[in-house]
């Protein structure tokens, strides 16, 4: 039986390169033997795109992308379809713990310099597919067609006809008509189901690729390439991500699942916050809900948008700092001029910036729920200029920080 399996892999090497990608990105490739918890979250992200792919394609089977159906083929799914309501709850807790493990995962980024050299191209990959992330969230969010994802969408595509002069063509070009209507919801399901996940995937996979290529970055932010056997040319810190890091990572996947379950099964609207109320409520084009605000994972944005005030009756210039504070998320690499990478070895100075725009993002998303009181309004364009001046004043501050020297080696 051996030989025989032997012989089916070595055909199967010769016309596919099986085993040398196996060694090359698994059994072979030498991850840091330093790895914390904080490098858990991309396995995680691959295993909820996972979930996603294979729940959407559960939902589509059932789904009708027609302005007239398209709510009452939700409840069918959720009341007729058997388990129908578990791989709903399954797709929408998704889509949230999607947001929450890549905030994590760029969150470790920040904390131990994985966007510095020889990462950049690593860490504008992995901003790409946040943006795609971004665009799935937002098409997905119309189709359960309810009053929440009519309003909302309806909101967000009015903000595009404030750049001037194509404000109006573009918007109207977005929704495919004058209003959101069946037109929008055809196009949101088109690029939902089929086109953005094309182009997350390839990102994806460019992403691993371009990690694989320079090797992953550890807590202590040094390079063990640099360290290497002078016989095996193994890295003298490193170790394999097959079998060390799979196991420890299906450790971090069985607590991510038994929470992801508890969520599902006990608490899928996690109060409103992963399904508004709203959303439970067919789409009624003539009826505004008295508070509209986008998921979670959009307000520290909407909240950025909302603190700039309008010039001359636009809100052109909150479109704009919304935009600015995701595209400046790209230039980090170049931003950051400090001497070390890993927050173990930074100055007081980037610790207390970090911080503050830790506090700051969590307290823009707070404020993006909430409605737009003057109290509210006030507090949210004080943590929106604490969010831009971490990245501006970055160049500045890291480079007069005062800073640990690096070790050589990992610490462990």
């Amino acid at each position: 039986m051996t030989k025989q399996l032997e012989k089916l892999v070595g055909w199967i090497d010769d016309r596919f390169p099986l085993t040398s990608t196996w060694k090359a990105h698994l059994s072979e490739y030498y991850a840091p033997k330093n790895f914390n918890f904080w490098y858990f979250f991309g396995s995680l992200a691959l295993l909820v795109l996972v979930i996603q792919i294979v729940t959407g394609i559960f939902l589509v089977m059932n789904y009708k992308p027609d302005a007239a159906i398209a709510f009452a083929s939700v409840e069918y799914i959720m009341r007729d379809v058997p388990f129908g309501w578990m791989i709903r709850y399954m797709h929408s807790t998704g889509a949230s713990a999607f947001f929450v493990v890549v905030y994590l995962h760029m969150m470790r980024g920040l904390m131990y310099g994985s966007y510095r050299k020889p990462r950049e191209l690593i860490w504008i990959f992995g901003m790409c597919i946040y943006l795609a992330l971004m665009a799935e969230a937002f098409m997905g969010y119309l189709l359960p067609w309810g009053q929440m994802s009519y309003w909302g969408a309806q909101v967000i595509v009015n903000l595009f006809s404030a750049v001037p002069f194509i404000g109006e063509e573009l918007s109207l070009w977005i929704r495919g008509d004058f209003v959101i209507s069946d037109a929008t919801l055809n196009r949101f399901f088109a690029f939902h189901v089929i086109a953005v996940p094309l182009v997350l995937l390839g990102l994806v996979v460019a992403h691993l690729v371009a990690l694989h290529e320079v090797g992953s970055n550890n807590p202590d932010g040094v390079e063990i390439k640099k360290h290497k056997d002078p016989v095996t040319h193994i890295p003298l810190d490193g170790i394999p991500f097959h079998p060390y890091y799979t196991v420890k990572d299906i450790a971090g996947v069985v607590v991510f699942l038994m929470v992801f379950s508890a969520i599902v099964f006990f608490a899928p609207s996690m109060g409103g916050y992963f399904l508004e109320d709203n959303n439970f409520i067919p789409a009624d084009p003539l009826k505004t809900p008295l508070h509209i605000a986008p998921v979670w994972y959009f307000t520290p944005f909407y909240a950025i948008l909302r603190a700039v005030p309008p010039m001359f009756g636009s809100q052109f210039p909150g479109v704009i700092a919304m935009g600015v504070a995701v595209v400046v998320l790209f230039f980090l690499p170049w931003l950051d001029r400090g001497r070390v990478k890993s927050i173990r070895y930074r100055g007081v100075i980037y610790k207390v910036w970090l911080t503050l725009f830790i506090i700051s993002f969590v307290g823009l998303g707070w404020l993006g729920i909430q409605p737009a009181t003057p109290l509210y309004t006030l507090l949210a364009r004080i943590l929106t200029g604490v969010y831009f001046a971490f990245f501006f004043l970055m160049p500045w501050y890291t480079k007069i920080d005062k800073t640990k020297p690096e070790p050589e080696r990992v610490t462990g």
